[in-house]
């Protein structure tokens, strides 16, 4: 087995049974600045600091592959309502300054079986970083 990474329990892997890993990974950051205005003349523009960085990626899940899609959305959702604070590594590096919590997930059904159960599906999780105080 390859392990890719992992967002607190739920591992990204490759095994000759199973595929969960991530595609399309978007790390985002911005600042923040404010602007004064000045009587007659231009604002004046003042950074005050920087927002929380964002990550966004998608899991491919199939069940063909060894994944069920509605059990690891319900890891993702779990995370989401507690709202704890999980580390985020991919491949050797842990990404952000200490840790993640996950803001919001979708659902897109692309196949289901014959049960009518959710057989291949892209989750899309978004992160937002967590700081230390």
């Amino acid at each position: 087995m390859a392990v890719v990474g992992c967002l607190g329990d739920v591992s990204f892997f490759v095994s000759a049974d199973t595929v969960r890993t991530i595609n399309n990974l978007k790390w985002s950051g911005s600042a923040r600045y404010a602007v004064h205005q000045r009587h007659l003349g231009r604002g004046l523009l003042e950074f005050t600091g920087s927002e929380p960085d964002k990550i966004t990626f998608d899991m491919m899940l199939t069940a063909e592959l060894g994944v069920n899609p509605a059990a690891e959305t319900e890891k993702i959702r779990r995370y989401m309502g507690s709202g704890r604070a999980l580390p985020l590594v991919i491949g050797s590096k842990a990404y952000g300054a200490y840790r993640w919590v996950v803001t919001g997930y979708s659902l897109k059904a692309q196949a289901h079986d014959r049960r009518g159960d959710i057989y291949l599906a892209t989750l899309s999780v978004t992160l937002q970083e967590y700081l230390r105080r």
